[in-house]
């Protein structure tokens, strides 16, 4: 009798043990910031061993040494000088003993699936469904962000989903689907797990497309994009003054990403999401059209977006629609060809027009298409061409 209880003495103590190791093992990096008390302690979600997966914290890409055991990220245009124990503007590029590290690879807060309209995308396989990838953090710091609870959080007290990314392919084969969409947040802080993620699922055929807000350098991108289908870029406002106090980037950087972009042939869509007051004047709008169709050209899908009040923008109202309807007629009147309403479920530029006919190729109430007239990516009414990705 005795013997027995010695022998459950000694495996209770071996478990606490284990779950003592297991929270040292989990534990913020010295000198950071402890999780906020209001949001779940990664640790609770299980007390067991992560999966034996490819994931966790692993040396970054584009970065170099400095005096001091600090690095520069050279990853996106604020090229953060880190010390040693310190983290990036994104929160999720970290300086360990003079190495930068990411910090989420294979750590994603967001996997799910939903439709390529959501980006959106309007003129790559409309209709069809993607899995889509996110991580926390972000590389702005957008006053009006719409996903701010999983892009303005610190990774420590995020619950995540660890996911290899062999399991994000199988993940996208076992629900039916083709396609991985890197989105959500800023994909451009995950860069790493993002680029392996798009370069194997492109190696099995799948399609890969990227939601970003383009505050990205030059040289990453372009590595990225040999490995991107297609391209949605937040295109903020047209001003340096909105970029810096909205935003706290500068619009510059964005707009040579799209060029970029454009040059290496990928599919490209903006999105602006117009706000009151901030980015809804006309001669902003009709500057923007201007170098749209001066420097991408006259194809290239513009979507106007409706605001909602959020996260630290909830004094204004939501965008009028005649404001949408207003920059919709500037942008048709400056030459862009596809341009397009959102957050307006219902509205008639919801739907892509022809430009030669004025035909709705394809009929969309809200996210949801509803018929397609594009055979061979032309139009069905009048044989024009219309730019796209359609099969």
């Amino acid at each position: 009798m005795r013997k027995g209880i010695v022998v459950l003495m000694v495996a209770a103590i071996a478990v606490t043990g284990v779950i003592w190791l297991l929270r040292l093992w989990r534990a913020p990096p010295p000198g950071h910031a402890t999780p906020d008390a209001a949001l779940p302690d990664p640790v609770s979600v299980s007390i067991e061993p992560e999966p034996a997966l490819p994931i966790g914290p692993r040396p970054a890409r584009f970065w170099q040494e400095i005096a001091g055991n600090r690095v520069q990220c050279q990853l996106c245009p604020h090229l953060c000088v880190v010390p040693d124990g310190e983290r990036g503007q994104c929160r999720v590029r970290e300086n360990r003993d003079g190495v930068l590290f990411t910090i989420v690879y294979g750590r994603p807060v967001a996997v799910g699936i939903g439709p390529i309209e959501k980006a959106p995308f309007h003129h790559f396989h409309p209709g069809h469904y993607r899995q889509t990838v996110a991580t926390v953090g972000c590389n702005l710091r957008c006053r009006h962000c719409q996903n701010w609870h999983i892009s303005q959080r610190e990774f420590e007290g995020m619950r995540y989903l660890p996911r290899s990314v062999d399991e994000i392919i199988a993940g996208v084969s076992r629900a039916g689907l083709d396609s991985v969409s890197f989105t959500y947040t800023e994909p451009t802080v995950f860069f790493e797990y993002m680029y392996d993620i798009a370069k194997a699922a492109r190696a099995r055929g799948m399609k890969t497309t990227l939601v970003t807000n383009g505050f990205i350098s030059p040289e990453p991108l372009r590595a990225l994009l040999q490995h991107m289908d297609a391209v949605r870029v937040d295109l903020k406002a047209f001003t340096e003054e909105f970029y810096r106090e909205m935003s706290g980037a500068s619009l510059a950087p964005v707009l040579a990403s799209l060029k970029v972009i454009r040059e290496e042939g990928v599919w490209l869509e903006i999105i602006n999401l117009i706000i009151p007051t901030l980015n809804d004047c006309p001669n902003e709008i009709r500057a923007m059209c201007a170098w749209i169709l001066k420097n991408l050209g006259p194809d290239v899908p513009l979507h106007f977006n409706r605001f909602f009040p959020a996260f630290r923008v909830t004094h204004l109202p939501p965008t009028p629609v005649e404001t949408l309807e207003t920059a919709h007629r500037i942008a048709r009147e400056g030459g862009l060809n596809f341009v397009t309403i959102g957050n307006v479920p219902g509205h008639r530029y919801n739907s892509t027009f022809c430009p030669a006919c004025g035909g709705r190729v394809i009929h969309r109430v809200g996210m949801h298409v509803q018929a397609k007239n594009i055979e061979r990516g032309r139009c069905q009414f009048c044989d024009e061409e219309i730019p796209g990705v359609w099969e």
